[in-house]
Parts: C-alpha cells; sequence; structure tokens
C-alpha cells in the first residue's frame, strides 16, 4: 500500500500581502478594517493583492480590534410576504458587498416575538438594526432604542427623533390610482384596505381620500373593505361587493396579494376583469406578472429599497451621514395591465347584483 504524501501549504499572511501590493502592514490591516479612511487607489491595490494571494483576513481578530460584530439585525412582520422577501435580499446584496453578516428576525405578526431580538441588540450582539415594522420593538419596560445602537427604519416609516426612514411614496401613488380610474371614467370606487394601525396603511389611505377629493368626489362615492395585507383580505372584499345593489367599478387594493385575491373571486362568480370591474394593486410583485389577466399595479423599486436603507444603516455605523439627509422616499412605478380599464356601463344599474 502507498503512503499518501501531504504537502505543507503556506499559510498566506498579512506581511505577503503587504510586500505584494507595495505598502506597509499597517496600510493592509486598515483597508481591511477600516476602508472608508484609506484612498480609493489605495484600497484598490491592497483588495488586489489580497485576491492574488488568496489571504483570508481572521475575522475574529478583526471584530476584537474593531470592537465590531460584522453583523446587522433586520426585524420583518412575516417573512412569507413577498415584499419583504425582496427587499430582504436588496439589503443582503449591500451588506455582503461591505463585509457584513445578516441575521434575520421575523416577527411572524406576533408582538410576543420582540422580546429575543430587543434582548439581542441590547447585548450588542449586532452593529444596528434594519426595521421593516413600522414602530420600535419593545421588550417589557426596554426598547430596543436603550440599546444605542444605529436604527433605520425602511418600508414603514417610524417618527421619531434620530431614526433615518427610507420608503416609497405611499400617499402619492394612491392619489395617483383613483386620479387614473377617473380619467378611465369611473364614477364609484372601492377601496380595500391593509392592516389597520400600520403607518403604510394610513399612508395608502390618505392618498386614497386626497385623489377622491381632488377628482371632485366625496366619502359617499367610495367603499372600504378591511383586512390585513393578505390574499384573503381580497376574497372577503369580494364577497361584500357581491353582495352589492350597486357595486363600485374601480376598485384600489392596498396591496397585490389582496388584489389577487379579490379578482380571483370575483371572477368565480362570473364578473369580468376589467369589463365589469377594474382592479388596481399596490406593490409589484412578481406574481402579479402571471395572474390572468395580468394585474395593474404600483411597482415598489423593493431591492433598491433594501440597499438604499442598508447603505443608510452602514453609513451611520460609521459616522458618515448627516441628519438632514435622514428622510429617503422612493418613487413607484404604475404598471397599466390588464385588469383596469374604460367603464362600460353608463347606468350602474347594470351591474346591479341581479344579473349575476
Amino acid at each position: 500500500m502507498s503512503r499518501k504524501r501531504w504537502r505543507a501549504v503556506k499559510e498566506i499572511r498579512i506581511a505577503d500581502v503587504a510586500r505584494l501590493a507595495g505598502v506597509s502592514t499597517a496600510t493592509v490591516s486598515r483597508v481591511l478594517s477600516d476602508p472608508d479612511k484609506v484612498r480609493q487607489k489605495t484600497h484598490d491595490l491592497v483588495m488586489e493583492a489580497v485576491q492574488r494571494s488568496g489571504y483570508i483576513p481572521n475575522s475574529t481578530a478583526q471584530k476584537l480590534r474593531t470592537r465590531r460584530t460584522m453583523n446587522v439585525l433586520v426585524i420583518a412582520p412575516r417573512l412569507t410576504n413577498p415584499v419583504f422577501a425582496e427587499i430582504l435580499r436588496g439589503v443582503d446584496d449591500e451588506l455582503t458587498q461591505s463585509g457584513y453578516g445578516i441575521i434575520i428576525g421575523n416577527l411572524d405578526n406576533r408582538r410576543e416575538r420582540e422580546a429575543r431580538y430587543v434582548d439581542l441588540a441590547l447585548s450588542r450582539q449586532v452593529d444596528g438594526v434594519l426595521l421593516l415594522t413600522g414602530y420600535i420593538p419593545e421588550n417589557g419596560a426596554r426598547s430596543m432604542r436603550d440599546s444605542g445602537l444605529p436604527i433605520v427604519a425602511m418600508c414603514a416609516a417610524i417618527h421619531e427623533d434620530g431614526i433615518p426612514n427610507v420608503v416609497v411614496q405611499d400617499r402619492e401613488a394612491t392619489r395617483k390610482a383613483v386620479e387614473y380610474l377617473a380619467r378611465l371614467g369611473h364614477r364609484r370606487f372601492g377601496y380595500i384596505s391593509g392592516t389597520l394601525g400600520s403607518i403604510i396603511e394610513a399612508e395608502r389611505f390618505a392618498g386614497f381620500c386626497e385623489g377622491i377629493a381632488a377628482a371632485g368626489f366625496s366619502w359617499d362615492d367610495f367603499v372600504r373593505w378591511e383586512g390585513p395585507f393578505v390574499f384573503s383580505t381580497g376574497v372577503a372584499a369580494a364577497e361584500a361587493f357581491l353582495q352589492m345593489r350597486d357595486r363600485p367599478t374601480g376598485i384600489f387594493a392596498a396591496c397585490d396579494e389582496s388584489a389577487i385575491g379579490f379578482i380571483k373571486h370575483v371572477r368565480a362568480e362570473r364578473i369580468r376583469v376589467p369589463q365589469d370591474v377594474s382592479v388596481i394593486g399596490f406593490d409589484g410583485i412578481e406574481y402579479a406578472d402571471y395572474t390572468e389577466p395580468t394585474l395593474t399595479t404600483f411597482r415598489q423599486p423593493l431591492h433598491e429599497l433594501g440597499r438604499v436603507g442598508a447603505d443608510v444603516l452602514l453609513k451611520l455605523i460609521h459616522n458618515q451621514m448627516k441628519p438632514e439627509d435622514w428622510s429617503i422616499r422612493l418613487p413607484v412605478t404604475l404598471l397599466e395591465r390588464e385588469t383596469t380599464g374604460p367603464v362600460l356601463h353608463k347606468d350602474y344599474k347594470s351591474l346591479r347584483r341581479s344579473t349575476v
């Protein structure tokens, strides 16, 4: 039996990288631990040497030197929501590029889950927190703010001093939704809400009401159905819609999921979309691209929202952001598809329940 011969592999040290880059070991260390404090040319030179040599930095030693964990906590209300999934992908892309890891806290819409993540922050096992909740998590008398960590609110704004907000233009979009439906000839509207108490729902409903007023309509010209941001809210709204004698012809849903639930249920009852009722969603989730008919919706820049939120947090961690830059509102895009169209019935009685 032949013996296996083991070949010693030379350990690549920081001095080897420095020699290859033509700089001092202190410069290499500075580039790896605090890249924002070196010139771009030097940074690129050192990183090229790292790649060529195959050097693997000692992350444990780096953390001890910088007193940073190199991890960020992201708390989301419900990971099954495709909106949050896409935002998290953007967050992870930005953090990975900067050498940070991500810890995901899924509340699953249960406030009692907050305690573990508050304790995680209070024990400073992360360097910062990204919140998609719209509020500051608490554990008894202590809140996440007591940790002293940088906190950034994404998607749902938190109006407290010292917390930057990275959100989209919810209010402007829903106002535009009413204007769009009115231009198509709709005169009676329906609004399918999101989770009550949510800042996102409050902003979208406020914009809807502004659009109603701007188009010359009143509260008597629309009906509101309430429920959380889920498919079943749209189904419940559809059931109520089918029981109405004078049905709305233009529907806005505060999320794509409820819009899709509404459309599926009314079509099963022989209501045509958009010939009998037009529907607009909000979010621009991928699933909306494949519905039948394809959903008219406002697309949020979800991946970009995640990247920008993570970038803001990293700048706070490195003390590189000014308070006047702490409010970022990204635009949304109206995607005109197959679920909206002009009103075909001049007399709304043609849509009465008796015709179903």
